[in-house]
């Protein structure tokens, strides 16, 4: 599909990294409304909105985000290949399910809505705030989330824990027996948190901790009264019982900061279909009252957020394909 192609070229080329999101979301409103669907926008915050779009009343969803990660890089095109920031996660997703609703459409089927959000690479503020306000004619059976998986569908995947430790000291002269050091107290704490094991599931896999950030101190010849680290776990628990693992090993000058947290996410996986489980995170989470739940899309998930991600033609079109069918199969359901 060449002309597919092109277009998500052209989609590349709109700059949407989290927070910057308008101006590719008011392509979408366009690119849907050109195709027959009412489209509109849900304000999350000025200059940042959710688009929704249907042929009609929705019983199954495509729904992707809008956001991209940073840095932002423009499209190029070797052959059926085309690069840039956003082409599997999740532009190539979106363009394949617009493709897939006007098939099904063009065949008189009118069951069909999108919901594009805003936020999905930090918060899931846009799915949240979809969730939130979901109101007639909206009241899906089935939402299919579009993510880079492979064209597999997902069984499942892991959760997401996002917390904060801040450790407190007293700042002294470092040739003295004074303190505590935060930073020491804090090394002492991530230490324990490393070494513990952090469950294991049959479907999800092992639990695992990352730190991602340190900060704090003053001087090399200074006890440092304060220091912090931003921790990520991809959890197969769920988060409560992670928290009570966590404070375990704080200690008494260490306190944990919580974020935004979900536990593991099981997908319906169409009949027939072979179905993996995946570590990465999604807005399914948020999106409670949008029936259940489908993964799947085009592109790999080794290439998202990478500075070579990409999408074939090959997989555009066979999510093309997947898209409708699996939307005709969820349809013909009689739940």
């Amino acid at each position: 599909m060449p002309d597919a192609l092109d277009t998500l070229q052209d989609w590349i080329d709109v700059n949407s990294v989290t927070g910057g999101e308008a101006d590719y979301g008011d392509l979408l409103v366009r690119a849907l409304e050109a195709e027959g669907f009412a489209a509109e926008r849900q304000e999350l915050a000025p200059g940042r909105f959710n688009v929704l779009a249907r042929a009609g009343t929705p019983e199954v969803v495509f729904c992707t985000h809008l956001d991209t990660v940073p840095p932002w890089f423009g499209p190029s095109r070797r052959g059926n290949v085309v690069f840039g920031r956003g082409a599997c996660d999740a532009k190539g997703p979106a363009l394949a399910m617009i493709h897939a609703a006007r098939e099904l459409v063009s065949s008189g089927e009118k069951r069909i809505g999108f919901l594009f959000t805003v936020g999905e690479e930090t918060d899931g503020a846009g799915a949240s705030l979809a969730n939130e306000r979901i109101a007639a004619p909206w009241s899906p059976r089935y939402t299919i989330v579009g993510e880079p998986t492979d064209n597999t569908f997902v069984r499942g995947h892991k959760g997401v824990y996002k917390c904060r430790l801040k450790a407190h000291g007293v700042a002294g002269h470092s040739s003295q027996d004074v303190g505590p050091s935060a930073i020491h107290e804090l090394v002492g704490a991530m230490h324990r948190m490393l070494a513990e094991s952090w469950g294991e599931s049959e479907l999800f896999g092992r639990g695992t901790i990352n730190v991602g950030g340190i900060s704090g101190g003053l001087a090399a010849n200074v006890v440092a009264p304060e220091a912090e680290a931003d921790l990520l776990l991809r959890i197969v628990d769920d988060p409560e019982a992670v928290t009570e693992r966590l404070k375990a090993h704080l200690g008494d000058n260490v306190e944990l900061l919580p974020g935004k947290n979900y536990g593991p996410v099981e997908f319906v996986v169409p009949e027939g279909r072979e179905s993996v489980a995946v570590a990465f995170g999604t807005d399914a989470p948020f999106l409670g009252r949008w029936g259940k739940p489908l993964l799947y899309g085009p592109g790999s998930i080794l290439d998202a957020h990478t500075a070579d991600e990409k999408l074939t033609a090959e997989s555009f079109e066979q999510a093309v394909a997947d898209y409708a069918s699996t939307a005709r199969e969820l349809l013909a359901r009689g739940d």
